[in-house]
């Protein structure tokens, strides 16, 4: 068995405050371990791995996939608003002032 360590990010973000942790695995750590073993959940309890997605590098993966050095595992939030809406809504707004303006 190799001793060999990688090192990985673990990151979470809200609306008033971002967190990246910088940490030390084994090498077959996977996604669940490396959050576990950050901390991140006690300091964010509203985390909940059976709901919040995560991924890597922005690419969605699951809780069971190995990392790789240098891999910045992402905690996701739920949407408050679908960005396709919220656009639309915008694009109309602008739209509207436009012809008024």
């Amino acid at each position: 068995m190799s001793n060999a360590l990688i090192t990985v990010e673990i990151a979470y973000a809200t609306a008033e405050k971002q967190l990246i942790i910088l940490l030390e695995l084994p090498e077959a750590s996977d996604i669940e371990t490396a959050i576990h073993a950050s901390g991140i959940l006690q300091q964010f309890p509203e985390i909940d791995l059976r709901v919040n997605k995560v991924g890597i590098f922005g690419k969605v993966s699951k809780l069971d996939k190995n990392l790789r050095h240098l891999d910045r595992v992402e905690i996701y939030r739920a949407l408050i608003a679908d960005p396709k809406i919220a656009r639309r809504k915008r694009a109309a707004t602008q739209n509207l002032t436009k012809k008024n303006g």
